[in-house]
Order: C-alpha cells, then sequence, then structure tokens
C-alpha cells in the first residue's frame, strides 16, 4: 500500500471536492469506493451530523462513563456479523420476513449496550435531516467520536452505508470472538472478514477502555481449563485484584476495567498491561502470551510507540467498517435504529425502541 489509510484520512485540502476524491483512491484498495467523507452534503447541506452525534456522546458521558467503549463495541459487533448494516441494532419482530435479533446472540445478551444512545442520535439526526442518515453510518460516526471523546485519534469517517433488513442470530454466535479464544481462533475470526493479524492486535487495543463482566473472566481465577488452577498466564497480584472484585461463585454481572490505570481512557496502555501479564480476558493475554507468536512484536511496537498504534487502529477501523457493505439501492434507511420499515410504518413508526 502506498500510503497509510490513516494519512488519506486525516489529509486536509482546499476543496472538498479534491479531498473526497483523496478519500477514494486512498481507499481503493479496500473496496471503499462506493463511500465518502461527504456523501450526505448535498442531501443535508447545513447539518453537521459528526457535531450532533458528538453532542449526544458527550451527553451520554456526564452519567455513563463507560458509554464510549459501548458505541465502539456495537460497531464492532455490527461489522463482523454479515457485514456494517446496523443488523445487531434490530429487535425480534414477528413480522412475514421475522427478524432473529443479534441482540439474543451469546456474545451480545445481557452485554452489548448503548442501543438507547444510538436511538438519541437518531432521532436528533431526524430532526436535523429526515428520513437520510442510516444506523449503520450512525454506528460508524459513533465509534469516531467515541475513541476521540476519550482521547484516542480522530479520523474522517467514510459515509454512505445503508441499513440492512434482516439480522442473523446464528452467525453473531458464530462469527464474533469469543473472551476464552486463543490466537489461532481470533485470527481465524478477523481473517473470516478481512482483516490481517495487525489488524487484530490494534483492533484489541480498543480494550484499552470500558468494562467486562465477571462471568468473562473468573474461569481464569479459579479454574483455567479446568485445571483447579489460575491461568498461569495472569500476573499474580493482578489476580488478587481481580480475585477481590469477582470472588469465586460471585455476581457474574459486577464489572472490571479492562485497563486499571486509565479506565476511561483510550491510549496505548491496553499494549503494556499485556507486557506486565495484564490482560483482562484470555483473548487479550493471548496476543502477548503466546509462545512465538507473530502478534507479540506488534504489542511491543504499539506499547512504546502510542503514534503507531493510533495510525494503525485508524486504519483497522477504516477497514471494518467497510465490510460487506450494503449501498446505492441495497438495503434502507431505517426510520427506526430498532426496526425495518415495513414495521415501523405498520405500527406506530415511533424513532425510540421500546424496551
Amino acid at each position: 500500500m502506498p500510503s497509510s489509510l490513516y494519512h488519506c484520512a486525516m489529509a486536509t485540502t482546499s476543496t472538498a471536492v479534491f479531498f473526497a476524491l483523496l478519500i477514494l483512491l486512498c481507499a481503493g484498495g479496500y473496496g471503499e469506493a462506493q463511500l465518502t467523507p461527504t456523501f450526505y452534503n448535498e442531501a443535508c447541506p447545513d447539518v453537521n451530523l459528526t457535531s450532533i452525534v458528538r453532542g449526544v456522546i458527550q451527553e451520554a458521558l456526564q452519567t455513563d462513563p463507560r458509554i464510549a467503549a459501548s458505541l465502539i463495541r456495537l460497531h464492532f459487533h455490527d461489522c463482523f456479523v454479515n457485514g456494517c448494516d446496523a443488523s445487531i441494532l434490530l429487535d425480534n419482530s414477528s413480522s412475514v420476513d421475522g427478524i432473529d435479533s443479534e441482540k439474543a446472540a451469546f456474545p451480545n445478551v445481557n452485554s452489548a449496550r448503548g442501543f438507547d444512545v444510538v436511538d438519541k442520535i437518531k432521532t436528533a439526526l431526524e430532526n436535523a435531516c429526515p428520513s437520510t442518515v442510516s444506523c449503520a453510518d450512525i454506528l460508524a460516526i459513533a465509534a469516531e467520536e467515541s475513541v476521540s471523546l476519550s482521547g484516542g485519534p480522530s479520523w474522517t469517517v467514510l459515509l454512505g452505508r445503508r441499513d440492512g433488513t434482516t439480522a442473523n442470530r446464528t452467525a453473531a454466535n458464530e462469527a464474533l470472538p469469543a473472551p476464552t479464544s486463543n490466537l489461532d481462533a481470533l485470527k481465524s475470526k478477523f481473517s473470516a472478514v478481512g482483516l490481517n493479524t495487525t489488524d487484530l492486535v490494534a483492533l484489541s487495543g480498543a480494550h484499552t477502555f470500558g468494562r467486562a463482566q465477571c462471568q468473562f473472566f473468573t474461569d481464569r481465577l479459579y479454574n483455567f481449563n479446568n485445571t483447579g488452577s489460575p491461568d498461569q498466564t495472569l500476573n499474580s497480584t493482578y489476580i488478587e485484584t481481580l480475585s477481590d472484585i469477582c470472588p469465586q461463585n460471585g455476581n457474574g454481572s459486577v464489572l472490571a476495567n479492562f485497563d486499571p490505570s486509565t479506565p476511561d481512557g483510550f491510549d496505548s496502555n491496553y499494549f503494556s498491561n499485556l507486557q506486565v501479564h495484564k490482560g483482562l480476558l484470555q483473548s487479550d493475554q493471548e496476543l502477548f502470551s503466546t509462545s512465538g507468536a507473530d502478534t507479540i512484536d506488534i504489542v511491543n511496537n504499539f506499547s512504546v510507540n502510542q503514534t503507531t498504534f493510533f495510525e494503525s487502529f485508524v486504519e483497522s477501523m477504516i477497514k471494518m467498517g467497510n465490510i460487506s457493505l450494503l449501498t446505492g439501492t441495497d438495503g434502507e434507511i431505517r426510520l427506526n435504529c430498532s426496526r425495518v420499515n415495513e414495521d415501523s410504518f405498520g405500527s406506530s413508526a415511533a424513532l425510540l425502541a421500546e424496551y
């Protein structure tokens, strides 16, 4: 690749037209030519979409410091299942075609969150520019703004995705990496959607902020792989800290910080934590503790060079945000992110989902 997508996305030019062409040329290798940062400029000429999304997230952060991490996770869990089509936002439906919601898939149930914030963003955008901005693009913008607001990099989000009209709970159960995945399983899941080993390590760096429930890692503290002992790749002092938070046979929904030092900040501490065996999930620590793995050098590099991590993270986010897109006349622009339009029109067509 002659120049990274990060530099393409961060470039500035004198005209919006040339900037859009620059993005398209830079993105050509990733099948992104159907997307452009200026996609909504004509339909919403006086509307700053990014500013609206940012404002809603800023308000949510006042009472929920983990919402930024939750929103980027929604984008990740959406794109890995049938592409970036906002299928993760759909509720169950008994309509003719039916919707088997991905929210009930094992990786998402009682875990994926932030749907209410997405609904607020959708309402604000509908008020500003009705029936125009897709829920899939909302997830992409919200992910970028969540990272930026948390001290991480910012980038120009390519837009023009359309929303899917179905969900796939079975695929969600199969395609999303599990917190207990070993390195081979992680590489396989990423490779299946066109992402490489550097993408795996860079995107795993999103665990530099946010929380995880005890149920997803307590086996590492007490009975790893049915050995009756803790995971030997865990720092012994860290085991004691986590055991206080997550006692054996305790409440599995209790939360622990991914990063003990800067739990709500987006930085490179995630990789420094892995180096001292303080990766919270098995799937985290596998990146550094798998003997002879090619991920170890990437972790070491990102740990000492946050700029390199940020650049790689942006490039990988752009790649991930372009998995199996619906564009043009495919799919639809949902008026309610939790329902396909047929269901919305057939009921109250309210924009806010019911929970």
